[in-house]
């Protein structure tokens, strides 16, 4: 790659051009950002009431928090998350259910080719009142709690698709993989492929032969058709 040519002489600087950014300025804006993405995820429960047997729908498209996945596939940051759920109010706090869609992506674990999906998740979990029955008998990590008049169903999706991902995901169920010799897909290649496996104890030898064989083809190439030997007696 050329670099790039080198301004004229008493040409200002691109980047004296350019306002500088603020970092303190910039650090606000992404703690803003931040704290807006994660409140998309909080469900407001004043209108829902802590009456047994209330309900209410909640469907909404929200953008994928980061770190849903694991390490060869999960959901992208930002990808849309579509959430068809169900809140009902009960004795000890919020029963949540219905269905999560997820786009996912990923590579395939045998042949690294790109692997997409979109999963359709069913959910469930209670989120418990503060100070009622369940959350006093329960673990830190046994309920998810209400906090304040909110829940955030954020961890509830993001657990839900990390324990369905596949730890080892395939572009499909019967995929054969890479040639151990050349790299390419098996699948796209004949049935007979197969390279010639040589015995590491005779590579040597195979080596010499290969030369000997070289060396006696180049000396027919350059032999003169019809010359005969120097040494023929003239008559």
């Amino acid at each position: 790659m050329s670099a790039s040519p080198a301004p004229f002489p008493g040409a200002a600087s691109t980047d004296a051009q350019r306002p500088a950014a603020d970092p303190a300025t910039r650090s606000v804006a992404e703690k803003a950002a931040e704290k807006a993405a994660a409140k998309a995820w909080t469900v407001d429960l004043r209108e829902l009431g802590r009456r047994a047997g209330s309900m209410r729908e909640w469907e909404k498209t929200l953008p994928a928090r980061p770190g849903w996945g694991v390490e060869m596939i999960g959901v992208p940051e930002g990808a849309p998350v579509h959430l068809h759920l169900r809140l009902e109010s009960v004795m000890e706090g919020v029963l949540v259910s219905g269905t999560v869609d997820v786009p996912v992506t990923g590579q395939c674990a045998r042949c690294l080719d790109p692997v997409e999906d979109t999963l359709e998740l069913d959910v469930q979990e209670l989120y418990a009142y503060e100070g009622s029955t369940t959350e006093a008998t329960s673990g830190e990590d046994e309920v998810r709690r209400i906090e304040g008049d909110t829940l955030d169903l954020a961890p509830l999706v993001r657990d839900t698709v990390v324990l369905t991902l596949p730890l080892s995901p395939t572009c499909t169920p019967d995929c054969a993989g890479l040639c151990v010799d050349c790299g390419e897909r098996l699948d796209d290649l004949p049935s007979d492929h197969s390279h010639e496996v040589i015995d590491p104890r005779f590579a040597g030898l195979a080596a010499r032969f290969a030369d000997l064989n070289d060396s006696t083809a180049n000396d027919a190439d350059g032999a003169q058709p019809g010359s005969g030997s120097t040494d023929t007696e003239e008559n």
